[in-house]
């Protein structure tokens, strides 16, 4: 089996479904194109041996059964669904590089010894309905259904529905499997350093801690002409200087922290009067929970004070709390000798986005492999990645799924 040709033969059939015109990919949870992509999935794990199953929510498992150890599972895998207009890469090439790793394994050795199974998970992204991780959540056993119920998309069309009609359900009973001895999923990176530093791998030793905020205040709306600066209650001014000192703050520690202002909406918004309120978010991610947590607070306690002494109203509502997810260090080690071992050129660092990896790792021995992305463009149709880099990146999934099913 050649892998580079086979990966190839394998992303432009599955970029080929859900195809966007624009030159992007949409493909959400529960539409034809999803399950039309998790069939072409079943066919290829069935191409080469693996025995399939769906489970009642739509994760797609393909598994080669282990000669000595049949019990004890090593799995590997990504999540099947993308973003609205996303990149051809984002999700997909995580199913594509374990199907290969895992083939190219198959034709090479023959059956591991450990059992080795792929998943194919239905969804991770939430772009179409208000719920994330669906996929790995059902996996690990700790979705909550109630969520979800009575969820529709920006059509009007219910999960149920939609999720009754391509022919799955929920869970009778959400069961956690005790088989699982190892996790370990492929990635593109979403962001430049791979790039920058000029190397082809990286592996993920932690997934950042997320807190997310929607901040109010509230001042006087008032003319643009005639209200002097010194009798205002501007509320964009108030926001301005909140932003500007917890920005300057952030910059002063540096790496891993990272902190964003990413929307905006002040009222009224009209270019002649004094915004009375403006709603503003802010997005703030560590790898250490305890100081994400300290953090945070000195930023919210500034703000408060800030809002005291221009005498405007202000909310703080944090709506996102998600602790940083440190990935297994005994994967990580095996995943770093097979890199030493095989000349890659890697890093070890952490993810700042989000992935399936961090609802398996809590229960599940988990770690990461990251390529590079062209730009530190993602969820984009410009999304891209050398294919050399991607090529590099199945044959390290190899080298790692060899070293933990095989020996």
């Amino acid at each position: 089996m050649e892998l580079a040709t086979k990966l190839d033969e394998r992303l432009k059939a599955v970029s080929s479904i859900g195809s966007d015109p624009t030159g992007g990919m949409t493909r959400l949870l529960y539409t034809d194109s999803w399950l039309e992509a998790q069939k072409y999935v079943k066919q290829q794990m069935e191409s080469f041996g693996m025995t399939t199953t769906f489970d009642d929510v739509g994760n797609l498992f393909g598994r080669i059964e282990g000669s000595e150890n049949p019990d004890e599972t090593i799995m590997t895998g990504s999540h099947i669904d993308t973003v609205v207009n996303g990149g051809k890469l984002d999700g997909q090439f995580g199913v594509c590089a374990s199907l290969t790793a895992a083939e190219y394994l198959v034709a090479k050795y023959g059956q591991p010894k450990r059992s080795l199974e792929v998943i194919s998970m239905a969804e991770e992204e939430g772009s179409r309905f208000p719920f994330a991780f669906w996929g790995s959540k059902n996996f690990v056993g700790v979705a909550n259904n109630d969520e979800v119920k009575d969820a529709a998309d920006a059509n009007g069309k219910k999960f149920v529905d939609e999720m009754h009609r391509q022919g799955f359900d929920f869970s009778p009973q959400q069961t956690r499997r005790d088989d699982i001895k190892a996790f370990v999923e492929e990635h593109i990176e979403q962001g430049s350093i791979l790039e920058q530093e000029h190397e082809q791998i990286g592996i993920v030793n932690n997934i950042a801690g997320q807190r997310r905020y929607d901040i109010v205040l509230k001042g006087e709306a008032n003319h643009a002409g005639t209200t002097p600066l010194s009798y205002r209650h501007d509320a964009v001014y108030g926001m301005a200087k909140m932003i500007n000192n917890a920005l300057d703050k952030a910059h002063q520690v540096g790496d891993p922290l990272v902190l964003t202002f990413g929307k905006v909406v002040p009222k009224p918004n009209t270019v002649n009067v004094v915004p009375g309120e403006v709603l503003f978010t802010m997005d703030c991610r560590h790898t250490d929970a305890e100081y994400l947590v300290q953090f945070t607070k000195e930023i919210t306690d500034m703000m408060t004070q800030v809002a005291a002494e221009m005498g405007l109203d202000i909310s703080i509502d944090l709506w996102m709390d998600e602790k940083p997810v440190p990935m297994s260090d005994k994967i990580v080690k095996t995943i770093k000798e097979k890199a030493q071992a095989g000349n890659y050129k890697y890093r070890v660092m952490h993810s700042g986005a989000g992935h399936d990896s961090q609802i398996i790792a809590p229960v599940y021995p988990t770690a990461m492999i990251f390529v590079p992305s062209i730009g530190g463009i993602s969820h984009n149709p410009a999304e891209n990645t050398k294919f050399e880099d991607l090529v590099e990146g199945v044959k390290l999934m190899a080298d790692t799924l060899y070293e933990l099913a095989y020996k």
